[in-house]
């Protein structure tokens, strides 16, 4: 149960829906609260809903269930980011990395934290720049709402210089004399500043009407025309002749990513590889060229050249500030990698954390779908090795011997251990089953006689638990169709049969009228917590209270409309 509700969180979480992925993940804390796995996907929840005070009490929670867990240490890293605790996040991540030193996702993580914890040590020092505050985190979206800064950040240059201030706001001086710095520093602290030159020089002189004042503006006008002869010419057309140069590059290096485009159609992987190459030579400020290039890598098998491109993508991408989904794609293809690489380490983490990442750079079907593959490779491989038949049916008879001692907690914990040791044994989920219902679990004992006759539909044992379940919970009809259904496959079996004569019984009872008040008052108890226990009613209440628009939805199913009109009847729901 718990195991659902985590997988529910993680798909609410996949799909941004973090509220949602918070309730899922407390579900299955309250089930397995010894699960520093569900601790930590709700930090990450928190963090995603910027409640960095929660977010950091599940991390340290996970670090207390699982100190020698890496991802551990990644979520404590965020939790003080966010709290712009940066010295400490500094501390987190670093300790993660003693543990796992080649985690990309501890390694990026530290560098941000060393870079805020830069930045925050900078604020505030004697002598440090009194334009800090503007090259905080909005800079970039300022500047490019602007219309006039919108075109500069395009521009590689430009952007490397106010990545240099915003690392260091001190080194605004070095870049002053540029204008699109002085303009973007008016768009961010929301003045205007006008450029100075030779015209604003002779404006700035005194006005005058007396002819002497004129004269004397002359000759200083005569002085100042030598300083505007055409001295810049020569380096505008350098600049000029560099931007042509520049276009033609970039022209060129399409053209080689057309060509590897069109070699890869044709599989041939070694001539693709080499018009990459040369688009990536000629022009080092489109991604797409190292991207393809990992398709190529991908499809040759060589996921390690792969994946080392994957990272340069990534890199450089932030560097320019590239599409977030130029990003995230280069992240799924490592992703990618890391799964084939997996099915000979055993190990599928890394390529989950990769395309968890991706998600958050741009929420993709195709990538969700990919992390949900991966998951369940995981699961997979995990029950695969646990597999043992031999330990199963020993499990499995330590278990009888605890049920006839009628200890039957102990009876549940070795058939479980036997199921995981062995899925696909129905005796062990019979004999589950029974133990449930000795204890009155009787959701869990009818599941598991349920999953005992879907695994053999021959053996008479799984109707009989079920039937017992259903006829307990005063579900006669029920019970005699299971009862009915189970002598299809063994007609002379005497708990069947025996069970086919007490439902009849019951039922004709009941037609009769010949229920006392107590049984009929215990029957309508039963029927009332049959609806509250349903999942779908669950559903049904919670969005009466959460969301009335979908609780409308519901209302249209006669069957929902039905049970939901008993637990009115009942006063468990009040309608105002």
């Amino acid at each position: 149960m718990a195991d659902e509700a985590k997988a529910r969180g993680n798909t609410a979480f996949s799909a941004g829906k973090f509220n949602d992925a918070v309730r899922h993940y407390t579900n299955a804390i309250n089930l397995a609260p010894t699960n520093q796995i569900l601790y930590s996907n709700r930090s990450a929840a928190y963090a995603s809903l910027n409640k960095f005070s929660e977010a950091l009490s599940d991390a340290q929670k996970t670090v207390e269930l699982k100190p020698d867990w890496s991802k551990a240490y990644s979520r404590l890293g965020a939790a003080y980011i966010g709290l712009h605790n940066y010295n400490d996040a500094v501390s987190s991540y670093k300790k993660g990395l003693e543990i796992d030193p080649n985690n990309e996702v501890l390694k990026s993580g530290l560098a941000d934290a060393e870079a805020a914890a830069r930045s925050s040590r900078t604020r505030g020092r004697p002598g440090a720049s009194p334009f800090i505050e503007a090259f905080g985190p909005e800079m970039w979206k300022k500047l490019s709402s602007d219309p006039i800064t919108r075109g500069f950040v395009q521009q590689p240059d430009f952007v490397k210089m106010m990545q240099d201030i915003q690392k260091n706001p001190n080194n605004l001086n070095l870049y002053l004399k540029d204008q699109r710095v002085m303009q973007a520093l008016g768009v961010l602290l929301n003045l205007k500043f006008q450029t100075r030159g030779s015209e604003e020089d002779v404006d700035m002189q005194p006005a005058s009407s007396s002819r002497p004042a004129a004269a004397k503006a002359e000759p200083v006008k005569e002085e100042k025309r030598p300083e505007k002869e055409p001295e810049p010419e020569p380096e505008l057309m350098e600049v000029s002749a560099g931007e042509k140069v520049k276009k033609e590059r970039k022209a060129q290096a399409q053209k080689e990513k057309e060509a590897g485009n069109a070699a890869y159609k044709k599989k041939d992987f070694e001539i693709a590889i080499q018009h990459y190459s040369k688009a990536i030579e000629l022009d080092d400020e489109d991604i797409s060229f190292l991207t393809n290039r990992t398709a190529v890598y991908l499809e040759m098998g060589k996921y390690e050249d792969c994946i080392k491109d994957c990272d340069k993508a990534v890199e450089r991408g932030r560097e320019l500030r590239s599409d977030f989904k130029m990003i995230a794609r280069a992240l799924t293809r490592k992703g990618t990698a890391l799964v084939n690489m997996a099915k000979c380490s055993k190990d599928f983490e890394p390529a989950i954390e990769t395309f968890q990442r991706a998600l958050t750079e741009h929420h993709n079907p195709h990538t969700l779908k990919k992390l949900n593959d991966a998951e369940k490779a995981k699961k997979d491989l995990e029950q695969l090795e646990y597999f043992d038949p031999q330990i199963a049916d020993e499990e499995r008879e330590k278990g009888n011997q605890y049920f006839k001692e009628q200890k039957y907690p102990e009876a549940v914990k070795h058939y479980t251990e036997a199921i995981k040791r062995n899925p696909k044994d129905p005796k062990a989920y019979s004999n589950r089953a029974a133990c449930y219902t000795k204890v009155g679990a009787m959701p869990e004992g009818l599941k598991d006689a349920e999953k005992c006759m879907e695994l053999d539909p021959t053996f008479s044992r799984g109707y009989t638990r079920k039937g017992v379940i259903q006829f307990f919970m005063k579900e006669y009809q029920k019970a005699l169709e299971t009862y009915e259904e189970g002598l299809k496959h063994d007609p002379q079996n005497p708990e069947l049969l025996d069970g086919v004569r007490r439902c009849v019984e019951q039922i004709n009872k009941a037609s009769r009228g010949d229920l006392s008040p107590g049984e009929l008052k215990e029957r309508q108890d039963l029927e009332i917590q049959n609806i509250l226990a349903n999942p779908v009613m669950k559903q049904v209440l919670v969005d009466f209270q959460e969301n009335p628009k979908a609780a409308q939805q519901h209302m249209k199913n006669p069957l929902v409309m039905n049970k939901f009109q008993q637990l009115v009847n009942a006063g468990i729901v009040q309608v105002r």
